[in-house]
């Protein structure tokens, strides 16, 4: 026994693991990348262990470490790197590490100023030559200040920024919360601000308009400081700059803070390795064919390279930068247009590099075949009980929507009442109104779940809510509310009926009938119209009734049901006031377990 461990011990000495430096948390492209095998090698050793994870998909540090010894590395944590072997993998990481730009996106409500405020850095950045207007050709660019180097990303809002985190893919380091000095904090702002906060990135506040002769940035920071955001000036770690895009002052103030920031934040890349990016937007242009607008984070992408690209592969055949011309190869925080994909990928699909058109086809269709099988796995209230009651969670995300301000309150201050030192509940957006599609894509990117007290939910983020295995639940008594999430952070939670949308109609017209009773005349949107079934009556987002359809017509014929795209006449128990515009809900109860 004594021969059979020291001849085990000496075989142990001869198996040498390479030391890989690893944050908390990788996608598994680029953890591919980092050990310089293919994607789907990797995929495959996660599936080995139960784990179904996409070349997108990020994983957290402890997966990864379980997964690299099968590939003969042993894992370290990144801020150990330093005091790694000579030679080793760790050293040569970190010896290639340098400094790049830093990746910035302005947000904020609308009208605020955002475009002008975007032109207007942009201008600056223009020699005298090329004076006499501004063009851009992609939907991101670089200027150039005190000899570096700032990229801005040209975003539609907190929505567009919120989707390419929702696929995975965090874009960027700063960024600009842009509030008018005459307009003061606005509901597009307070959710732009909840969108960074949940994002984890730096904010830079620019208090925009001041040449408005009613402006007032001390407003503007009392009502930053109302929505935990204080500025330096009033105490806290928030920079705030007061500029006024129009006029074109304290830009200079504003790119200053940017890469100041962007120094103390140390932002490092590896130009040396093979290309890793993430899209931020694609088209298709007539006479080019598929082009695709990429934010290029660590490596470099050549012209010539095979890249996989989510479910899309290709080839580079053309590189182009912000200002049109056409170049060879792109660095870390480089914007740039790619020409010669074989498909049109989504925003926020992340590129990656590899080494040839075999393993691309063959990324490509794991990918695919796996997207099939798969759906993306969402987060419930009962996978929270049940990963509470294993240990594996310590916090709840909500999104919170509510009918009116006092709601928000009453609904918060409850909630936050159930936090404890073994598990707290974290509210990382709060607002009136119904759950849009903003509010699901946050809660994609954030892993929470959707909680509605007296409002209903827009169709737009019903699909996305489906599609994205996002659960929303709603109430309209609020000790059920507080029931429901105590007894998921005591990893308690019973099986519960979960409300299933089966279809929805508009109310184009209201007939009177007999006896003060009403009837209206309907159209199918989507899924079906049951007779019997259970109606709500949605009115501006807010539910008015909930009862049982007494009566389904088409023409003049009762009927069971109605499908999408035709047109019906009903009537529902109890409720005589429809209005033009109303939107019936059908919903049934359906039980699920944790």
């Amino acid at each position: 026994m004594v021969e059979e461990a020291q001849d085990q011990t000496a075989a142990t000495r001869t198996v040498t693991l390479r030391a890989l430096p690893l944050g908390e948390a990788i996608s598994v492209g680029a953890l591919a990348q980092r050990m310089q095998v293919e994607s789907v090698a990797v995929i495959k050793q996660l599936m080995r262990v139960g784990i179904f994870a996409s070349i997108n998909e990020v994983i957290d540090y402890d997966t990864a470490a379980g997964i690299v010894r099968a590939f003969g590395f042993a894992a370290r944590k990144a801020e150990d790197t330093a005091s790694a072997a000579a030679g080793s993998v760790a050293e040569d990481e970190t010896a290639d590490l340098t400094l790049r730009p830093a990746v910035v996106t302005i947000l904020g409500h609308v009208d605020h100023g955002k475009t002008t405020l975007l032109d207007a850095i942009r201008s600056t950045s223009v020699v005298d030559n090329e004076a006499g207007g501004i063009t851009q050709h992609i939907g991101a660019y670089q200027v150039e200040h005190d000899g570096h180097a700032i990229t801005f990303i040209d975003t539609p809002g907190h929505e567009a920024f919120t989707a390419m985190r929702a696929r995975g893919a965090q874009v960027t380091d700063i960024a600009i919360l842009v509030v008018a000095a005459d307009d003061g904090v606005m509901p597009q702002t307070a959710e732009a601000i909840d969108h960074i906060k949940a994002a984890g990135v730096p904010i830079i506040v620019a208090i925009n308009k001041m040449d408005s002769d009613n402006a007032d940035a001390e407003k503007v920071r009392r009502q930053l400081s109302e929505r935990e955001l204080l500025v330096e000036k009033w105490g806290g770690d928030v920079i705030d700059v007061e500029v006024s895009a129009k006029a074109r002052t304290g830009l200079d103030d504003l790119l200053e803070n940017i890469q100041l920031v962007a120094e103390v934040a140390e932002l490092k890349a590896n130009s040396e390795r093979p290309g890793v990016g993430v899209v931020l937007e694609c088209r298709m242009d007539k006479s080019r064919g598929i082009l695709a607008t990429v934010l290029v984070q660590t490596g470099t992408l050549n012209v010539g390279d095979h890249l996989v690209v989510g479910s899309v592969r290709g080839r580079v055949k053309a590189l182009v930068d912000d200002k049109g011309a056409r170049v060879k190869s792109a660095g870390p925080s480089t914007p740039i247009e790619i020409l010669g994909l074989n498909d049109q990928p989504s925003a926020g699909d992340r590129l990656v590099v590899v080494p040839d058109e075999k393993t691309a086809r063959d990324t490509v269709a794991e990918v695919q075949r796996r997207q099939v099988i798969h759906k993306a796995r969402g987060t419930s209230l009962e996978e929270v009980g049940s990963r509470v009651s294993n240990g594996e969670a310590k916090e709840l995300a909500l999104v919170v929507k509510t009918d009116v301000n006092g709601s928000i309150e009453a609904v918060r201050q409850a909630l936050e009442q159930l936090s404890s030192e073994e598990t707290q509940v974290r509210i990382i957006h709060a607002a009136t109104g119904a759950i849009t599609e903003s509010d699901v894509l946050l809660a994609v990117a954030s892993n929470a779940v959707i909680v509605g007290f007296n409002v209903g939910s827009d169709q737009g983020a019903q699909r996305l809510a489906a599609q994205d295995s996002v659960q929303i639940r709603s109430y309209n008594i609020i000790y059920r509310l507080i029931e429901d999430i105590e007894a998921a952070l005591s990893g308690m939670l019973e099986p519960t009926m979960v409300d299933v949308i089966e279809g929805t109609a508009e109310v184009r017209a209201v007939f009177n009938l007999p006896r003060n009773r009403q009837s209206a005349g309907c159209y199918v949107n989507n899924g079906k119209i049951i007779r019997a079934a259970m109606a709500r009556v949605i009115r501006n987002g807010e539910i008015m009734f909930d009862g049982p359809v007494a009566n389904l017509r088409r023409f003049k014929d009762d009927v069971r049901e109605v499908a999408t795209g035709y047109e019906c006449g009903l009537s529902i128990e109890g409720f005589h006031s429809f209005e033009e515009q109303d939107v019936i809900e059908i919903h049934r109860q359906v039980q699920t377990s944790a």
